[in-house]
């Protein structure tokens, strides 16, 4: 009987590719959405793969949805709380608030709504534990221009990913954090588009495999090991020193 995880986001996107990567190296694998045709479209090409089409920011959703998962297998192994959204193109003064909610509501309280109810269950079975993997962002560390609200949630996610880490000790639940730069998506590919018309530098971006394989790596590892924090990007992405 092979792993059990569910990856949020994963009708598109990185999700999507994290989703497929793990199916074929033998895991189950739940799939959260808000859009169920994608999630459908995968359950039904994998047998090993479970369509939970939900919003994360509605906590009885996703708490109906974390049941399920357990009902197929009964245990969860690994959540990857891949789920958000951007807000880029402005500077702070011409985002509406609107827009700042949402972005932190999607982000951050999606990101932790799913954390509680991924921690509860691995509590609650036996054997105890089970590994959390918050999907951060370079901007967790260096923000982009014109990203107040995005920047915010993912400076946020990385205090979420040490508060779990140590809530989960006595538990045997490890978090931690992947920190992407400029994957081949398309919200990355519109981030390039935006660059391009307005004269800025188009940043190189890298293969979304290779931030699938990370995840895997992460996932993989015994529960006596953790990578607590991961930086995967592009090579010459301007990060390092701004350059």
């Amino acid at each position: 009987m092979g792993r059990t995880i569910i990856i949020t986001g994963a009708g598109s996107g990185i999700g999507r590719d994290c989703a497929e990567t793990f199916l074929q190296a033998g895991w189950r694998v739940g799939l959260i959405g808000r859009r169920a045709a994608p999630l459908e479209e995968m359950a039904g090409g994998h047998e090993r793969a479970l369509a939970l089409p939900c919003d994360v920011t509605d906590e009885g959703a996703v708490d109906a949805a974390f049941d399920a998962a357990m009902r197929a297998w009964g245990r969860l192994d690994a959540l990857f709380n891949n789920a958000g959204m951007g807000v880029f193109g402005a500077s702070i003064d011409e985002i509406p608030v609107e827009e700042w909610r949402r972005c932190i509501e999607v982000n951050l309280t999606g990101s932790f709504i799913c954390a509680r109810a991924a921690f509860a269950r691995m509590r609650a079975q036996v054997p105890q534990g089970g590994r959390i993997i918050n999907n951060g962002s370079i901007s967790a560390h260096v923000p982009r221009w014109g990203s107040a609200p995005y920047t915010a949630s993912k400076h946020a996610i990385t205090g979420l990913t040490r508060s779990i880490s140590l809530d989960g000790r006595e538990f045997g639940i490890a978090c931690g954090q992947i920190d992407i730069g400029n994957a081949g998506t398309e919200i990355v590919a519109s981030l390039r588009r935006q660059a391009e018309a307005a004269g800025r530098e188009v940043e190189p971006v890298m293969d979304v495999a290779d931030v699938a394989a990370s995840v895997l790596h992460m996932a993989q590892l015994p529960l006596e090991a953790n990578v607590q924090f991961m930086t995967v990007m592009a090579t010459n992405m301007p990060y390092i020193g701004r350059g």
